[in-house]
């Protein structure tokens, strides 16, 4: 390196460490990086965009940093490895619930087939109406056609994902990188939701509420649609609640059928009033099931929201929104906890 880049990478070092001090931004080897491409000023829209994460949360949360850093400094081949295991992922979770809805069928069929070939013997034995034998004869009809739908849906799914597992085989060959979304969603995931947490406390917690939100009889869905039909409520349901995003607040698959809201620089009132905005969002979301060519009206969720105070914990800030929650549920779900005052 020639005395003259020295002397600018020094300069640039003095200028981006104060600056990280004074929005309390942990000193890790990827915040050095953006925040030396900051004071650079060779990106005007990470600057632009950095500004934009400090005026709304007086610091920069950990995930913001890691995409910031991902979007306009990392090296391409690191994101062409994050953006593989992503799709690996989100292929392994598909190809999982569909052969779990196929052998599901599959165990529901051969009952039912069962069932008739013990009609056939009844019939055979005790001898009965032509009209009778048609009537059983088509019912195994029906059963081998829905049979079939079955399995060249699974088939369908199990061709595709077999032809990008190919093409991604030979790429992947670097070691798994932190990966901050949820591969089924495309929220941020439970990882980011507990760095986030975490630094948010530890750097700028007043006013703080915590979101959590769990989806009414998640295992109806699956037991009555699907899993299919299942992870297509949660897309949906990560859908609506992101559009109810403001800024300032921030979206988290918390696992399974729950979700969770950081909400910086908030109070309870504000942070319940959108919680109530996400569910009657939720009200009005309906979809179809392919399969069955039925609709679904009925998604609901329950909410518990609580606020930070210097007596709280990260753990105990979660234990007291999922007491709220649970509460809600207990109430009768669709409501969200506390009510207001």
């Amino acid at each position: 390196m020639s005395k003259e880049l020295m002397q600018v990478a020094a300069h640039n070092l003095k200028k981006a460490v104060p600056l990280m001090l004074k929005h309390q931004i942990p000193t890790t080897p990827t915040n050095y990086a953006l925040w030396y491409a900051y004071v650079g000023e060779q990106q005007p829209q990470l600057n632009e965009q950095l500004d934009t994460i400090i005026n709304e949360h007086s610091t920069c949360p950990p995930s913001n940093s890691t995409l910031l850093y991902r979007e306009f400094v990392a090296d391409p081949v690191e994101l062409d490895v994050i953006d593989m295991r992503q799709n690996l992922e989100a292929m392994a979770t598909e190809l999982s619930q569909s052969l779990k809805d196929t052998n599901t069928d599959a165990t529901h069929f051969q009952k039912r087939i069962d069932s008739n070939f013990d009609k056939l013997n009844r019939i055979e034995e005790e001898g009965v109406s032509l009209e009778k034998v048609l009537g059983v004869v088509r019912n195994l009809v029906k059963e081998s056609d829905e049979i079939r739908s079955s399995t060249e849906y699974f088939t369908g799914h199990l061709k595709r994902a077999q032809q990008e597992i190919d093409a991604l085989k030979a790429q992947l060959k670097k070691s798994e990188k932190d990966v901050l979304f949820d591969a089924l969603t495309g929220v941020l995931n439970r990882r980011a939701f507990d760095s986030d947490l975490k630094g948010s406390l530890s750097q700028s917690p007043d006013g703080l509420c915590l979101i959590l939100i769990d989806i009414d009889h998640f295992k109806a869905f699956n037991d009555n649609y699907g899993h299919q039909l299942g992870d297509q409520v949660l897309k949906a349901v990560a859908k609506r609640l992101g559009e109810s995003c403001r800024e300032g607040t921030k979206l988290y698959r918390y696992g399974g059928e729950e979700f969770a809201v950081i909400t910086a620089n908030s109070q309870l009132r504000k942070a319940r009033h959108l919680a109530e905005a996400m569910r009657r969002a939720l009200e009005k979301v309906s979809l179809k099931d392919r399969r069955k060519d039925a609709m679904i009206n009925n998604i609901t969720a329950s909410f518990g929201v609580a606020q930070w105070d210097p007596s709280l914990s990260a753990t105990q800030l979660i234990e007291q929104s999922d007491k709220l929650l649970y509460e809600a549920k207990r109430l009768g779900r669709n409501r969200v906890m506390p009510i207001a005052s």
